[in-house]
């Protein structure tokens, strides 16, 4: 399997959302899921800021794999900016790398 190619923001957002809605995967990684919990949010809080938010800024290409990574940002439902950042494996197949609340990021 080879890596996906570099794809722009709008053609990941909308690979993204339907990967959400079932027409692909969306794949949790455990590093993905331990910063959610440290977070304090859930998955659902996740799959919220997949479904509305926005990708910002230009993919940046992983050196260690090849993958093109995408930052997508966005109000989960009780107000957190959260940050998701996400590959494709396969244009169906988006795999979830991390996340962090940009608020508490920038205090650290």
């Amino acid at each position: 399997m080879g890596v996906v190619p570099c794809i722009s923001a709008n053609e990941a957002v909308s690979n993204l959302r339907r990967c959400c809605d079932g027409d692909g995967a969306i794949i949790p990684t455990f590093h993905f899921r331990k910063e959610l919990k440290d977070e304090g949010l859930t998955f659902q809080d996740a799959l919220y800021v997949l479904r509305h938010g926005q990708i910002f800024d230009a993919p940046e290409e992983d050196i260690r794999t090849g993958d093109w990574k995408y930052r997508l940002e966005g109000h989960e439902p009780d107000g957190v900016w959260l940050a998701i950042v996400f590959c494709f494996k396969k244009v169906d197949q988006a795999v979830l790398i991390t996340a962090f609340s940009i608020q508490r990021r920038s205090k650290t």
